[in-house]
């Protein structure tokens, strides 16, 4: 038998071969069929859709893995995974189930626990220590004769205290108030302090005076002690006469003021 001739096939193989190939035509025309049933599904799917959704459809790919040309570039083998995961989550934020990641109004909320509870409370500033209403009208505390004391010096009792100090010695307002000045055989030079109330304050046997009327604020000097009018030697004679009232006890007014002249 000739070369050329061995190397034929024989009928039988070519009956072979022509069943193999009408079987896989047949195959080829049922997968084109296919992918062109699913492309016509897809396209309704992408309006219905939207842009987003259209992502995530799957395209058929021919055998060898290569797209068809209406798919787009997010459709190819590498990528096709990828998208449908990305559109899966937005899909899932959309619905409300995504919390893997707080809001705008999550990070503005107080972090609970974070701040000290045990935190020490600032306390008030105190008020600062009010004036007393009156002053001391030497600067020198100590009491000779109280009021009411009886003596040869006085005709009936003694109207006021006083104060038993060096002539020359500082006196000064009370309270705030108006000064007049006068003088008077018993009292000596006097100074007469008005109060806003109406209360006067009588400042006997002076020396002499520094203001001799007008308007005074507490603790302004106005005159200076001495031991004029009847009087044995130099004091501060102090009286307390009350609006419309002869004299009283000073010492229970100055108790009342917060002062203790003793």
């Amino acid at each position: 038998m000739a070369p050329d001739a061995a190397a034929r096939p024989t009928r039988a193989e070519l009956r072979v071969a022509a069943r193999e190939q009408s079987r896989a035509q047949r195959r080829g025309a049922a997968k084109a069929a296919t992918r062109a049933a699913l492309f016509r599904v897809a396209v309704p799917s992408v309006a219905a859709l939207g842009v987003a959704a259209a992502a995530a459809i799957t395209v058929v790919q021919d055998e060898a893995g290569r797209v068809p040309p209406q798919a787009t570039a997010a459709d190819a083998p590498d990528s096709t995974a990828a998208t449908a995961t990305k559109v899966t989550a937005q899909q899932a934020v959309a619905a409300g189930g995504d919390h893997s990641q707080a809001s705008r109004g999550d990070a503005r909320q107080p972090l609970t626990g974070a701040q000290p509870t045990d935190a020490p409370t600032a306390q008030p500033t105190p008020p600062p220590a009010q004036q007393p209403k009156v002053v001391m009208p030497v600067a020198q505390h100590g009491l000779g004769e109280l009021f009411g004391a009886a003596g040869t010096h006085w005709a009936n009792r003694h109207t006021g205290i006083d104060f038993p100090v060096d002539g020359g010695s500082e006196v000064y307002a009370v309270a705030d108030g108006t000064i007049r000045t006068q003088w008077n055989p018993f009292y000596g030079y006097m100074s007469i302090l008005k109060m806003n109330d109406g209360t006067e304050a009588w400042f006997c046997h002076l020396r002499g005076y520094k203001v001799r009327k007008g308007p005074v604020k507490q603790g302004d000097l106005i005159a200076f002690v001495g031991s004029s009018g009847n009087s044995t030697g130099p004091h501060l004679h102090f009286e307390i006469r009350p609006p419309g009232s002869g004299p009283v006890d000073p010492l229970p007014w100055f108790l009342s003021n917060g002062l203790d002249p003793r």
